[in-house]
């Protein structure tokens, strides 16, 4: 009897250490949890793009242009370019070290009509049908393969022009007054290609500086509204978009002058929205 007696503390306090070492984990694994929880994600930044391959005497010209009647309201424009010292295809010798997204079709023209999402062009030439008694900017540069455009002179062109009541094209006046040209971020990026999205644009007819133009970037993730940024750029030169998260997001650039105001004049602002994902979806 009296060994019994001895025994029920003891077996009392194994139970009690027992249900503590239990009870122990469990709770540090929660406060961890709900620390990672509470853990607000990193600002949405800029980093500037790494010196990129330069191409000093790469130059795009456009060599011919026709309109077709289609229809009664409408005509199809054929634009051909004449691309010299820079080989269309190709890939950029850098573009792993860009840990960025990257055409795996290579080299490129980007072809912007009106500041809409541009149409990458692998041959020197591309239609588009437009309707009768419209007024366009064409907006053509030279790209790397991951994207970034050629800044050096005569990359890039211009082509102001208009389509009359009876189809016909009539070629306009140079602009003169500044634009700018929106390139990137666009359309869908997956997994690792959310991490570096490439804001790129095109200046023309100015220079950014601290004391002279520059654009204006708001940048948005429209699923999480805490994550966003808006910052001034008084240099031209490519950024990353980093921490931007995963979702629907939106860019807006817009030419201001050097009191802040936006540059009056056409093709002074865009915007762009794009879809971030953390995965390729599972098809069915």
């Amino acid at each position: 009897m009296k060994k019994h007696i001895l025994l029920l503390p003891l077996a009392a306090s194994m139970l009690f250490f027992t249900a503590c070492n239990n009870s122990a984990p469990t709770s540090n694994n929660a406060s961890s949890a709900d620390s990672v929880k509470n853990t607000p994600p990193p600002p949405v930044a800029l980093a500037t793009v790494s010196a990129s391959p330069e191409f000093p005497n790469a130059s795009l010209a456009v060599s011919s242009v026709k309109a077709e009647k289609v229809g009664k309201d409408s005509a199809k424009i054929s634009f051909a370019f004449d691309v010299r010292n820079y080989e269309l295809k190709m890939q950029t010798a850098d573009k792993d070290g860009k840990r960025c997204s990257n055409s795996k079709d290579g080299q490129h023209i980007h072809f912007i009509l009106d500041n809409k999402p541009y149409k990458a062009l692998y041959e020197p030439k591309n239609d588009v049908t437009l309707p009768n008694n419209t007024e366009h900017y064409l907006m053509a540069f030279l790209s790397r393969s991951y994207h970034e455009s050629i800044k050096s002179k005569g990359a890039a062109i211009i082509y102001h022009f208009k389509i009359d009541e009876k189809g016909n094209l009539k070629k306009m006046d140079d602009p003169k007054t500044p634009m700018v040209f929106y390139s990137r971020p666009k359309g869908d990026y997956i997994g690792q290609d959310t991490t570096n999205l490439l804001l790129d644009f095109y200046v023309w007819n100015c220079s950014l500086s601290r004391d002279s133009f520059k654009v204006k970037a708001e940048i948005t993730n429209q699923d999480k509204p805490d994550q966003k940024l808006t910052t001034t750029i008084d240099k031209w030169e490519s950024h990353f978009i980093q921490n931007l998260g995963t979702g629907k997001s939106k860019v807006i650039l817009t030419l201001t002058d050097k009191d802040g105001k936006q540059v009056d004049g056409p093709q002074t602002t865009a915007t762009r929205e794009f879809n971030l994902v953390a995965q390729e979806p599972i098809k069915n």
